[in-house]
């Protein structure tokens, strides 16, 4: 396998359902932190290229919160989590008790607990991706970077830039209350990994 785009329709859909485990695993970590029932969209998982990933995100100079943890153990890659600015001040809003008006507000304890969302948020997919394939993973420290869609995506487009243009993206809508959260996670395993994930859910 070359790239993302060899996958066909059946090794998409298996991957699709370990994006749904993923995100029920998310919406029912994120209703015990905001104290209220957050229900889900069904997620959507897409192949796309690094530009028409920009675009989707609101273009290059678009502020968001990047949130990245390496995938260690028999997978390894790289989650990342962009997030956007009306949900993190939600969940320091929640969290911390504080009312955030610009990412320049945002204090280092505000970036511990956005830390601690990533480990929730990560350790949901995680989790989704070792029980349906029974192999040993873990995650690494989260790293945050608060900075524009651009900077933010250019880490990773270098670092798996060899394995083609092309990324495997889930966007999902998380809804608590009157409020709609916007979720946008790049899945990155190393081809040898996504290989090793394919053949233990026997779709190689």
């Amino acid at each position: 396998m070359h790239n993302y785009t060899n996958l066909n329709e059946l090794q998409l859909s298996v991957l699709s359902e370990i994006g749904n485990i993923g995100a029920g695993n998310a919406a029912t970590a994120l209703s015990d932190i905001l104290a209220d029932r957050v229900d889900m969209t069904v997620p959507e998982l897409k192949i796309i290229d690094t530009n028409e990933m920009v675009n989707i995100l609101g273009g290059p100079e678009k502020e968001a919160v990047g949130i990245l943890v390496n995938m260690t153990g028999e997978v390894e890659g790289m989650l990342l989590f962009i997030l956007n600015k009306e949900f993190i001040k939600s969940l320091i809003n929640v969290l911390l008790e504080e009312n955030i008006e610009s990412f320049e507000d945002i204090t280092e304890m505000d970036l511990s607990a956005i830390k601690e969302i990533g480990n929730i948020l990560s350790g949901s997919y995680i989790s989704a991706i070792s029980t349906m394939t029974n192999l040993d993973m873990g995650i690494s420290t989260p790293q945050i970077a608060i900075d524009m869609v651009g900077s933010i995506l250019s880490y990773p487009a270098a670092q798996f830039g060899i394995m083609g243009d092309k990324l495997m993206f889930i966007e999902e809508n998380f809804l608590s209350g009157n409020d709609e959260i916007k979720s946008h996670l790049l899945i990155m395993p190393k081809l040898e990994s996504l290989n090793r994930i394919l053949e233990s859910l026997e779709v190689c």
